[in-house]
C-alpha cells in the first residue's frame, strides 16, 4: 500500500510536566529536541499544552510524492481542503480538529527480536534452563508506536476522512461503533470509535512478547498501583496480548505484542465484532471506566465551553 507506517503523534495535555514524566516511566526516550522516541521507530510521540486531552496531530509515513498527489485527489472529492509542502500533505478532521500529515520517508525496519523458546505438550524447546523472561532485568523499552484510538461525534465522517481521504484500509468493525482501519501491515493504526465528545481514548505500543508486556507493566505499577486499568488479556480484534495503563492526564497507554499483520490485502476480510467479542479474546472484562473513561463528562464540559 502507498501507506507504510504510524509515524508519530503529538498529545495535546492540560498538565504537560507530569504527563512527561509517566511517558519516561513507560520507556519511550526523552530526547533534547522534546520529542520522545522508541527503540525502531524514531521520534513518535510529542505532548503539548491543550484546554483538554485530545489528539493534535497524527504523521503518517508514504513512498512516493504520488501518494501525496493521490491524497489530495481523494481529499478533493471529499471537500477537504490539504496543503502541500514540500514532503508533506496536511489536512484536517473537521469534527476532532486533528491534523493529519502524510509525510515522504523511509519505512521502518525493525531488527528481529530474539525468538523465545516455549515448552508445549509434545514439544520441548527449553530444556534445562528456566525461560528468558524471568531473567530479563533490563527496562522495557517499546519498539515502536502501533496505533491510536479517537472519540469522535461524527463516527461516519472521522471514518471516511482516514479511510478514503487518507488512504487507510478497514481490518475489522466493532458494531456500528469502532472502525479499525490500517495504513501499515499492522491490523490497525487508528481505531475510530464513535463518542460523545472528541478526544484520545489510548496509545498503543509495541514491545518484544508477553512476558515485556507483563514485565513493562509491573513496573509501571510498582510504585503507582493507582495506574492500573485493564490487563493482562488477549485481544480478539487483533489478536494481540495487551495491558493498560492511565496517564496523570487521562490516556490509557497499552503495551502490546503479537498482533496480527495483514502483507496481503486479498487475503484479509473485514469482520463485524458485536458486544465484547470485539475487545477481547480472555483476560478480565474491561472496567467500565474504559468504556467510558470516568472524565467524559467534564471533557463535554470543557470542549462545549470553549
Amino acid at each position: 500500500m502507498a501507506l507504510h507506517r504510524l509515524s508519530s503523534i503529538i498529545m495535546g495535555v492540560p498538565n504537560t510536566t507530569e504527563t512527561v514524566d509517566y511517558y519516561t516511566d513507560f520507556g519511550l526516550t526523552h530526547e533534547p529536541d522534546g520529542w520522545f522516541s522508541t527503540g525502531d521507530g524514531g521520534r513518535q510521540l510529542r505532548i503539548t499544552h491543550a484546554p483538554t486531552r485530545r489528539l493534535v496531530e497524527i504523521c503518517v509515513g508514504v513512498d512516493h510524492a504520488d501518494d501525496l498527489a493521490a491524497a489530495a485527489h481523494r481529499f478533493d472529492r471529499l471537500g477537504v481542503p490539504t496543503q502541500r509542502e514540500g514532503g508533506t500533505l496536511t489536512a484536517y478532521e473537521k469534527t476532532t480538529g486533528i491534523r493529519a500529515v502524510l509525510r515522504i520517508e523511509p519505512r521502518i525496519t525493525q531488527p528481529e527480536a530474539s525468538s523465545t523458546p516455549y515448552n508445549g505438550p509434545g514439544r520441548i524447546e527449553r530444556s534445562g534452563t528456566r525461560a528468558p523472561g524471568i531473567e530479563r532485568s533490563a527496562p522495557v523499552r517499546p519498539r515502536k508506536l502501533g496505533h491510536a484510538v479517537l472519540g469522535t461525534t461524527d463516527f461516519d465522517g472521522t471514518t471516511a476522512f482516514f479511510r478514503d481521504g487518507l488512504g487507510f484500509k478497514v481490518s475489522d468493525f466493532m458494531g456500528e461503533v469502532g472502525a479499525f482501519l490500517r495504513c501499515s501491515t499492522d491490523h490497525h493504526n487508528v481505531l475510530v470509535l464513535a463518542a460523545p465528545v472528541a478526544f484520545l481514548h489510548h496509545t498503543s505500543w509495541q514491545v518484544d512478547d508477553v512476558d515485556e508486556v507483563g514485565r513493562g507493566a509491573m513496573a509501571m505499577l510498582e510504585e503507582h498501583p493507582e495506574r492500573h486499568v485493564w490487563g493482562l488479556g488477549r485481544h480478539h480484534a487483533g489478536s494481540n496480548f495487551f495491558w493498560y495503563l492511565k496517564d496523570p492526564a487521562g490516556n490509557f497507554s497499552e503495551y502490546y505484542s503479537d498482533l496480527d499483520c495483514i502483507v496481503d490485502d486479498q487475503l484479509w476480510k473485514p469482520e463485524v465484532f458485536e458486544g465484547a467479542k470485539g475487545l477481547f479474546n480472555w483476560g478480565p472484562p474491561p472496567p467500565p471506566s474504559f468504556i467510558k473513561p470516568d472524565d467524559l463528562a467534564d471533557l463535554m464540559t470543557d470542549t462545549h465551553g470553549e
